[in-house]
């Protein structure tokens, strides 16, 4: 590709797109060291957790759909989980090819303990923003979502 030398050049560090996976990812790891360090829990773990203490009950797509993860990495997540004792797998009882996933009252317990740890932690960094960059980021965000969901 030839460039239109009238053209100013894409300045990367400029670049919205840019600037928001940049920002998101660097918020993102540091929440990750709290659930990997205070549980041992990988990214698509944290994800499973969270969707299924929010929904209660959830199918693998489900989760998926809603965490943004492909399905392998839910199915990694889901054994990790299964594993520690904190998720269970019931055959649905219309469809026997599915089945819904619940968090086991270990699984509700860690889920609950990092909720408040979640919580916290947006609260933090939502402070350093004030109250009018707290407004802007979260009106910004709706309307990208909003944008988003549009097309």
């Amino acid at each position: 590709m030839i460039r239109d030398e009238k053209a100013p050049p894409l300045v990367l560090e400029n670049f919205i797109p840019y600037r928001l996976n940049k920002a998101a990812e660097a918020v993102s790891q540091r929440f990750a060291r709290l659930y990997r360090e205070q549980y041992g829990l990988t990214r698509p773990e944290w994800r499973t957790l969270a969707t299924l203490g929010q929904f209660g009950t959830a199918t693998a797509t489900v989760i998926g759909t809603h965490s943004s993860m492909h399905k392998t990495k839910v199915s990694r997540a889901v054994l990790a989980l299964e594993k520690r004792r904190w998720l269970r797998r019931k055959r649905d009882g219309s469809d026997r090819r599915i089945e819904n996933l619940e968090l086991t009252s270990a699984g509700r317990k860690a889920y609950a303990e990092l909720a408040k740890v979640a919580h916290q932690f947006e609260t933090e960094l939502l402070a350093h923003l004030g109250k009018r960059g707290e407004s802007g980021l979260i009106a910004g965000l709706a309307a990208l979502e909003r944008l988003h969901d549009s097309r």
